[in-house]
Parts: C-alpha cells; sequence; structure tokens
C-alpha cells in the first residue's frame, strides 16, 4: 500500500528531487575522471618511492621547463607537480580512448605504458633538464620508472576498456529494448 502512495506522489510532483532520476555519466567524463584519478594515484605513488630512494625522479620533473625557483624543489612544488602531471594524463587517457578502446586485453595497456616511458625518457628527455639520460640513471630508477609507467598504463587502458566495453552493451541492449 505504501508503495503505490509513493508511486501515485512521483507522478504527481516529477520535479521533487527524490523523484528525479540520475542520467549516465557519459563515456568521455569517465575518460577524464579515469586519466585525472590515474594521474593523480600514480604520482603519488612516484612521489613516495621518490621520497623513500627508490627512483630519482620526483613528480616536479614536469615543471623543471617551465618554472623558476626552489620553491619547485620543495613538497608544495612536488604537489603541484602532482596535479600537472594529473591534468596532463587527461590528454594520454582521452589519447587511449581514441586509439585503443576497442582492446581489452591486458598487453595493450602494458605496451602503452611502455610506449609513454619511451617516450618520456627518449623522446622528450631534452625537454627537461634534470632528467639524466636512461644510461646516467641507476638500476632502481629504471626499474621503478618502468614499472610505473606500465601499471599506469594497465589502469588507463583496462578501466577505459572496460567502460567502453559497458557502454557499448548499454547502448545496444537499450536499442533491443526500444
Amino acid at each position: 500500500m505504501e508503495v503505490l502512495v509513493v508511486e501515485k506522489e512521483a507522478k504527481q510532483n516529477p520535479q521533487l528531487e527524490q523523484n528525479k532520476s540520475d542520467e549516465p555519466m557519459s563515456m568521455i567524463a569517465k575518460v577524464v575522471i579515469t586519466g585525472l584519478f590515474g594521474g593523480i594515484f600514480w604520482s603519488l605513488l612516484n612521489y613516495g618511492t621518490y621520497v623513500f630512494n627508490f627512483t630519482e625522479i620526483s613528480p616536479n620533473l614536469v615543471l623543471q621547463p617551465w618554472t623558476v625557483g626552489d620553491w619547485k624543489d620543495r613538497v608544495l612544488g612536488q604537489f603541484i607537480g602532482i596535479a600537472v602531471i594529473g591534468i596532463l594524463s587527461i590528454g594520454v587517457a582521452l589519447l587511449y580512448y581514441a586509439l585503443l578502446r576497442r582492446f581489452q586485453k591486458i598487453w595493450v595497456g602494458m605496451a602503452f605504458g611502455i610506449a609513454l616511458w619511451a617516450m618520456v625518457f627518449f623522446v622528450l628527455n631534452p625537454i627537461f633538464p634534470g632528467l639524466k639520460a636512461v644510461t646516467e640513471l641507476d638500476r632502481n630508477t629504471n626499474i621503478t620508472t618502468i614499472c610505473f609507467y606500465i601499471l599506469y598504463g594497465v589502469f588507463i587502458g583496462y578501466s577505459i576498456s572496460f567502460e567502453a566495453n559497458e557502454f557499448a552493451h548499454e547502448k545496444k541492449a537499450s536499442l533491443v529494448n526500444e
């Protein structure tokens, strides 16, 4: 009896907040959130490995070419670097979505992470004045950074591929139900 009263009330007042249904988030919004979260999360973990001397490379590396001053070498610079990496990661996630979203294999994400690592450490190396060549970095730094890039690539890749696959199934199911 109580359910019928609630349904009748919902039909009478569809403007009430409690009677509105949530609209699903768009796929691009999910990709943006995945990229932002992935960049911030993995950069925070990288900062932890930097603090504990597993790697010579800290998140503030991204600030080195564009900022002046000692502040970027302090904790504030590290956290601003983490935020910048999170924003840049949105672009990386959109790139993955545009090129590789249909592949739902872990190997694709791993390869994407390795490709990102190679791009940063070989192609973009001259941009970053504080980044030594790969041959000059110690073994712990190389292993740690490669592992982080692989894990980041798997996180971004598998999250986006899964969501794209789910989105396609929901779209197909809604077309069948109509």
